[in-house]
């Protein structure tokens, strides 16, 4: 979900940080002013090549899936704390010996989750909060670049997308190159929205009491007021036992009183039923289904309980196909993020083909369903699928997305929210750097599904390199910072205290060159803040 989000709205950015970031701008940069834009990216040629750990992930071909296996957490029994999670791995190294300077190469992309947002939000928290730390979180690299926003244009029209794709070669390695492809959707506004039909399916068990729940209300109250006169809400609470608390409720306008009267009057207590709150949740959001509206799902819970086999069917079948709608999930964690079980929201939003965000304050809540209200709920295209062509002897080195394949039936499409982009940040090499020339062209081909009328549409985008190398790298130099940072994290965790303000070196250098061609922006501001409180 790469829409812009103000930095003064991150709660836990409060005046101790705050001053630690006047101070800090410039105090941990280790290298010297004036650095040329594609200067020290290191050894191999990517800013954070020199983390420890991150090469052990590099033995899928390029051509194959992705070596990162599923990463989340595996229990939520009755532990204080989740299990250490395993970071999904993103790195995709080619074998050298496959590399064909005769061959065209033909791949495709797919994030994984195109609108979660969750693992950002739980770092930012964790290292600014009393824990400090990340070793409870799930790191997802691709979640960072939906979580931060980058400068695309938007599509022009409705049902429309835009490719921007971005290259830099990195000086000193002769043959590598970074690549970074935007696919936007156009804007949308409120008035001009689909009605709603959304379904709260809400965890009220006694574990959600406290903040969670404090979250759980400010969360539904932001909803309530995105909500305009024309929707629809249901309301279906769970914990022991499951109560229908709205069923088809008809809006009156924003801050609907029906609606938010049973929101503040929510209460925690009892034991966890899942199953029950999602047949239930299902169940009302069937009977008001409407194929002219969004209908969503928003489940919202501090993850205390697994999800089961006969749950993850029932939210398959009402997801819907390439060319029927669906009542689309969204996921929302709650509570501390240091117990925070992540297991269940990546889980079911996988499954239910929406996001999975993680609210930790006020402000969170009121980023995500009131700023962004339209990109968390509605879809501008459908089974976004992303193919890219490069020259003879190219190899895609890492990659910031999860799925990667020369066969398009091994990457699972994602949806594409509006006033939004999908982000595929990359390092690629040639075996044959002197064969390249200005004149040779990559093309990246989108094709994906209608949003209302479920029509097949497809983009195609061919440049030269030599125009894209001309051309401005501040998006390109933005994401190579938020990759560098997600992988120093998953590092970090897997480091010795000794080593870990090497490993932080990588990040900050990269850091430096996005702020030296993006001075102001407040996403980048945000990385130095965590990156800075980690190390003290």
């Amino acid at each position: 979900m790469s829409t812009l989000r103000s930095f003064a709205r991150h709660a836990s950015l409060r005046l101790p940080v705050l001053a630690l970031l006047a101070t800090g701008m410039a105090a941990c940069s280790t290298t010297g002013d004036g650095l040329a834009l594609n200067e020290g990216y290191g050894g191999s040629g990517y800013p954070g090549s020199n983390l420890p750990g991150t090469e052990d992930d590099m033995d899928a071909p390029a051509g194959g899936e992705t070596g990162g296996g599923p990463g989340d957490d595996d229990g939520v029994g009755e532990d204080p704390l989740p299990p250490a999670p395993d970071d999904e791995g993103v790195d995709n190294a080619s074998d050298p010996g496959a590399c064909d300077p005769d061959s065209e190469v033909t791949l495709y992309l797919s994030p994984d989750d195109s609108n979660s947002i969750s693992s950002p939000v739980q770092v930012r928290e964790a290292v600014l909060g009393d824990w400090g730390s990340v070793q409870s979180i799930a790191i997802r690299t691709w979640e960072f670049f939906n979580y931060y926003s980058f400068g695309y244009p938007a599509a022009p029209e409705a049902g429309d997308v835009a490719i921007t794709p971005s290259l830099l070669h990195t000086e000193g390695t002769a043959g590598d190159y970074l690549l970074q492809i935007g696919i936007s959707s156009h804007e949308l506004t409120a008035a001009t929205r689909a009605p709603i039909n959304v379904t709260l399916v809400l965890d009220t068990s006694g574990s959600m009491a406290g903040l969670a729940m404090d979250m759980l209300r400010e969360t539904c109250l932001a909803i309530a007021s995105s909500l305009r006169e024309g929707d629809t809400v249901s309301m279906v609470t769970w914990s022991t036992e499951d109560a229908v608390v709205l069923g088809g409720h008809s809006i009156a306008g924003p801050d609907d009183p029906t609606l938010r009267s049973e929101l503040e009057a929510l209460e925690a207590g009892g034991g966890t039923d899942l199953n029950g709150g999602l047949v239930a949740g299902y169940e009302l959001a069937q009977q008001v289904y409407d194929p002219e509206r969004i209908n969503r799902i928003v489940l919202v819970s501090d993850g205390g309980a697994n999800v089961g086999i006969t749950d993850i069917d029932l939210i398959a079948q009402h997801a819907g196909n390439a060319d029927e709608d669906g009542i689309y999930m969204v996921g929302v964690g709650v509570g501390d993020p240091v117990a925070y079980h992540d297991n269940l929201m990546d889980t079911v939003t996988d499954v239910g083909k929406g996001a999975s965000v993680f609210i930790a304050s006020e402000e969170d809540a009121w980023s995500v369903f009131g700023d962004d209200f339209i990109s968390t709920i509605d879809v501008a295209a459908r089974d976004v699928q992303i193919r890219l062509d490069l020259p003879p002897g190219f190899e895609i080195v890492r990659t910031s997305t999860e799925e990667l394949s020369t066969d398009k039936g091994d990457v699972e499409p994602q949806h594409l929210a509006p006033n939004d982009a999908m982000v595929f940040h990359q390092q690629i090499r040639t075996c044959a750097p002197d064969l390249v020339t200005d004149e040779d062209t990559l093309a990246v081909t989108v094709s994906y599904y209608d949003a209302r009328t479920f029509e097949a549409r497809e983009l195609r985008h061919e440049v030269s390199f030599g125009e894209l190398l001309a051309a401005d790298p501040a998006q390109l130099l933005k994401g190579a910072a938020i990759f560098t940072y997600a992988e120093s994290l998953k590092a970090y965790k897997n480091s010795d205290h000794d080593g870990r303000d090497a490993i932080m070196t990588d990040a900050f250098d990269a850091l430096q060159r996005a702020e030296q061609a993006l001075p102001e922006d407040p996403d980048l501001a945000e990385i130095r803040v965590v990156l800075e409180a980690l190390l003290q």
